[in-house]
């Protein structure tokens, strides 16, 4: 059931990295607010990090707050090659959607090494701290993504 929440997901972050690396697009067709990556050669597949927050309130303003926090501390790590940070689709209600949480947070990593950095960065152990008092459940999936394709023109 939640598997296909997030294959969907990761589609679009694949798209994304696409663009982020210069494989498949020029930096003018980088999405708008991201800059493309370095020629840096990454050391092993892109790491999926998708995190999804069941919060203790779930009132609207909670979760625009924990969305405004995701943006602030975890955006603009090294070696990030996607962000993207959002709450529950109200829209989305079939049999195979999971909808046991409220916030969801989408990072690419270029590779483990820059997931493990991002893991006890000063940055993310603040997000942790100034949050988690509000989170009811956190579960993270973390996979090693060995292609991608993007969406056709």
């Amino acid at each position: 059931m939640f598997r296909t929440c997030t294959a969907a997901a990761l589609v679009a972050l694949c798209a994304a990295f696409q663009f982020s690396t210069g494989h498949g697009g020029s930096p003018a067709a980088a999405p708008q607010g991201r800059e493309c990556a370095d020629d840096k050669k990454p050391a092993g597949p892109l790491i999926g990090h998708m995190v999804y927050f069941k919060l203790k309130d779930s009132a609207p303003e909670a979760r625009q707050k924990l969305v405004a926090a995701c943006e602030k501390y975890l955006a603009d790590h090294e070696g990030v090659v996607f962000f993207s940070a959002g709450v529950i689709g109200d829209d989305f209600k079939r049999d195979v959607n999971d909808r046991d949480w409220d916030v969801a947070l989408h990072l690419v990593f270029a590779d483990k090494a820059a997931h493990d950095t991002y893991a006890v960065h000063k940055e993310h152990l603040k997000f942790i701290d100034e949050n988690k008092e509000n989170w009811a459940k956190v579960r993270v999936f973390d996979s090693e993504l060995k292609g991608y394709k993007g969406a056709k023109k």
